[in-house]
């Protein structure tokens, strides 16, 4: 049983450990620079999360679920073109980039990050898909998952090209990634 205390200590050392994350990147990211960031004795840590590999687990968890919240939150009412706009602000938001970054880059050497990464974007593109079968009745059924990760790779790729790690937005830039991403949505 968790208490809201100790509800709280382990969201503290989640949030030490995603600065870390960001700061330092993945590698970075040990057991011993998570408990000097937040102040904590390595046990008091290891008390929470053994390992790193269970700190990465949790961490990544809570990211990812952080980030199908947002979206979940704002289609639910059909306003895709809301969506659109709120996963490009996200985007300048280097930071939340950088995790994202970050996480790519170690699910490429870890598998057990990589099987969640993949989760992530499977639980994204059924809310896609289920909001592209809703809104773009013209669209082929079988068309609907495709026209989901294609979304996704539209603006998970104008992330990099947006945040200043690949390039820098710029509004006719974005005019055209909007209507581009509205267009798959809606089969427009």
């Amino acid at each position: 049983m968790t208490t809201a205390k100790g509800a709280a200590r382990r969201a503290a050392l989640l949030d030490a450990a995603e600065a870390a994350l960001v700061g330092g990147g993945h590698t970075a990211l040990s057991l011993r620079a998570v408990a000097d960031a937040a102040g904590v004795r390595l046990g008091h840590l290891q008390y929470y999360f053994p390992s790193r590999d269970t700190l990465v687990a949790e961490l990544l968890a809570r990211i990812l679920q952080r980030s199908l919240d947002r979206v979940a939150e704002t289609v639910p009412d059909g306003r895709l073109d809301e969506l659109v706009a709120l996963l490009l602000a996200q985007q300048t938001d280097a930071q939340l980039v950088r995790v994202f970054v970050e996480l790519w880059a170690l699910a490429a050497r870890d598998e057990a990050v990589a099987v969640r990464v993949r989760a992530f974007y499977r639980q994204y593109a059924d809310l896609l898909t289920d909001r592209i079968r809703t809104h773009a009745p013209g669209v082929p059924p079988e068309e609907h998952r495709a026209r989901a990760e294609v979304f996704i790779a539209l603006i998970e790729g104008g992330s990099l090209m947006r945040s200043g790690v690949a390039g820098t937005p710029s509004a006719a830039t974005d005019a055209l990634i909007s209507r581009t991403a509205l267009g798959i949505l809606t089969g427009g």
